[in-house]
């Protein structure tokens, strides 16, 4: 078997899977795998030697005259032979199989000596191989001062691979940081809009009452009260989310009946509902039980059944219903209605802390676009899943996943529920 010989650079497309030996900064000024080689071979006075890492496409060789890479064997499997030690000498009982079966490898010798190199003591990361044709053995204090060197070369890789964790954590944040200071700016231009709308006609019927008819006055009026509303939605979607983001939120799950969370829901919004000419339906069933914050589950329901309503047809053909099935680990609840539904793009913008996704309902509804945002983050907290379809012209139908009860005989009452809701 040979060796499958690369020029570094010249076939090298896996490199980018070979992130220990980019920590080592291979392809660098700084290169230290082939500086570590070439240090060791010249301690032992080896001719070649080879740096193997578990997992990486590309085994590194050392030889007076060059350095390069070749492809990694999976048949390789050396670390079999160190059995727990970290060096493998001729006095080592496998020193025999090794050396063989280095040699079936396709890399001929007549010394070797390996290294095994292990994090934490414990997690072989790789090998190193130092051999030549020369006959005479190599000296032990030569080996000790190879062996050495080799734990300083983990030393090397765990402070290097700690500080590109910690380097791609700031720059997590850092993006984060932007991404937030961008969010509040829209916020601040969005919040800016409807108070000059607020203020201009505020003034109109302060200083120019007497020229205004009732007709006027009540478009002002409904002008003033749309509007307010809709600011008073966003602060207070803001806060919550602010509230949500910085942790303030008390995650408190217990076990409870969700038909009682549904029938709350059910009851605050059925009668915009018949506003709206649309038929709101409970399906939930009486004896599905969950495992959540019964504050936050009730929060995601109304929020979802609200959208729901939001976007249905009020023609009189608008369904919204809310119905929910159990499995071994989770229950999964439905908001589905026959409305609007949404593009693919739409979907995919949904749970972004963005303003501008949001769009008016078939009633000509504003919305602020954080109810989402804030229900993911509900249903995040409560270790649960949720997700959407939808079919343009058609409808959506929202799907939140939460843990089923841990016991049954823990289900929260009606009215400690109801207290629990009014805290």
């Amino acid at each position: 078997m040979k060796m499958q010989l690369l020029e570094i650079g010249s076939e090298t497309e896996q490199l980018s899977a070979c992130r220990i030996s980019l920590l080592l900064g291979v392809f660098t000024s700084e290169n230290r795998v082939e500086g570590f080689l070439k240090f060791a071979r010249g301690i032992l006075q080896a001719e070649r030697g080879i740096l193997a890492f578990h997992h990486e496409p590309y085994i590194w060789y050392s030889a007076p005259e060059s350095f390069k890479a070749f492809h990694a064997q999976k048949e390789a499997n050396l670390v079999s032979f160190f059995e727990g030690d970290t060096i493998l000498t001729t006095k080592h009982k496998n020193y025999a199989a090794f050396s063989q079966h280095v040699h079936d490898l396709g890399v001929g010798h007549n010394r070797i000596v390996g290294f095994d190199l292990k994090i934490n003591k414990t997690e072989s990361i790789g090998q190193v191989l130092l051999f030549d044709e020369q006959t005479e053995a190599f000296h032990e204090a030569n080996l000790q001062l190879v062996h050495e060197f080799a734990m300083s070369l983990i030393n090397i890789i765990e402070l290097r691979s700690n500080y590109a964790e910690l380097k791609e954590l700031y720059e997590q944040q850092s993006a984060l940081n932007f991404s937030k200071t961008k969010f509040f700016q829209i916020i601040a231009h969005d919040l800016r809009a409807p108070f000059h709308g607020l203020i201009g006609f505020s003034e109109v019927l302060a200083q120019e009452r007497e020229t205004l008819d009732d007709a006027n006055i009540q478009s002002i009026a409904d002008y003033l009260l749309d509007t307010s509303q809709s600011t008073y939605n966003l602060l207070e979607s803001l806060l919550n989310w602010a509230m949500a983001e910085g942790g303030r939120f008390v995650y408190h799950p217990i076990n409870f009946n969700l038909k009682q969370s549904s029938k709350i829901v059910f009851d605050v919004l059925n009668s915009l509902a018949v506003k709206k000419n649309i038929q709101l339906i409970d399906q939930v069933p009486d004896d599905i039980k969950v495992y959540a914050d019964i504050n936050m589950v009730t929060s995601v329901l109304q929020n979802l059944v609200s959208n729901a309503l939001k976007f249905t047809h009020v023609d009189g053909t608008g369904k919204v219903t809310i119905h929910a099935e159990q499995s071994a680990q989770y229950v999964d609840i439905y908001i589905q209605d026959t409305g609007l539904g949404m593009t693919q793009q739409q979907i995919d913008e949904l749970f972004q802390p963005r303003l501008t996704v949001s769009f008016k309902g078939t009633a000509g509804e504003k919305g602020m676009g954080l109810g989402l945002v804030l229900c993911q983050r509900f249903v995040d907290l409560n270790q649960g899943k949720i997700s959407v379809q939808s079919k343009e012209g058609v409808g959506t139908t929202f799907k939140v996943s939460l843990p089923t009860a841990l016991n049954a005989h823990q289900t929260l009452s009606l009215n400690g529920m109801k207290q629990a809701i009014t805290e």
